[in-house]
């Protein structure tokens, strides 16, 4: 079975890698759903939502803002390299649910960020919308109309960005193997990602040192970590 695996992903054409915290994880970041992930420690009604943001702004970016620090001073380790590496041999995407911007920073040059970036900060009422590293002097940061910005990032309740989510769709429905990293895919629409690439027969792998609900559904499951399973499954597939 493993030959058969490792003989379609030689010859795929087009690989779609769909990501989520997981892969983040040995860069110093929390995830969000595992045994010690954020949503243990913090309500998310109170932190992520557009409500919780208007009630008190202040609150919400004192959050937001150590987090993005901690995402500034972080790096992009083995698991987001290998992703990058692999554009030398084949058609690479990936469509990541991470805010983080990481995978850019690696050398991905084909990312959907579909919960948008922290890194990236928007007006509450205006169109301004710029990638802002610098860290905030006065918390809520106010744009230059007066009106209080926040993180360009997806919260409970919004809709993806359109024009993202399309795109996504499309590389998931036109991809001849798709690698599910670091995440268990538990959120809407994300986790249609997997269904979409299984219609045009793709192969599926899944590397996630937990066991998820899409694990059935898989070709493949390997239960390690991004760092030790990616640049290995790269190892592979370049080797053509």
């Amino acid at each position: 079975m493993w030959n058969t695996i490792s003989d379609k992903l030689r010859n795929a054409e087009k690989i779609v890698f769909v990501t989520g915290a997981g892969i983040s994880q040995e860069s110093g970041i929390p995830t969000f759903r595992g045994k010690d992930g954020l949503w243990r420690k913090y309500d998310p009604m109170k932190l992520a939502t557009i409500d919780a943001f208007y009630e008190d702004p202040k609150l919400v970016w004192e959050w937001y803002e150590e987090r993005r620090q901690n995402i500034l001073n972080a790096s992009p380790n083995p698991g987001h390299l290998a992703i990058a590496e692999l554009e030398k041999y084949k058609s690479i995407s990936v469509l990541t649910q991470n805010i983080d911007g990481l995978h850019q920073r690696a050398g991905s040059s084909s990312v959907y960020e579909l919960h948008g970036s922290i890194i990236t900060i928007k007006c509450t009422v205006c169109d301004f919308k710029n990638k802002i590293t610098s860290e905030f002097l006065q918390l809520p940061p106010l744009c230059k109309c007066g009106n209080i910005l926040r993180p360009d990032v997806v919260w409970f309740g919004e809709a993806l960005p359109q024009d993202v989510w399309e795109s996504a769709m499309v590389q998931a429905s036109t991809c001849d193997a798709m690698i599910v990293v670091g995440t268990s895919l538990a959120v809407s629409p994300a986790n249609l990602l997997p269904v979409y690439a299984k219609q045009n027969g793709a192969i599926m792998i899944e590397v996630n040192m937990e066991q998820t609900h899409m694990s059935s559904s898989m070709d493949l499951s390997l239960r390690a970590s991004a760092v030790k399973a990616l640049p290995e499954l790269v190892g592979i597939i370049s080797h053509s």
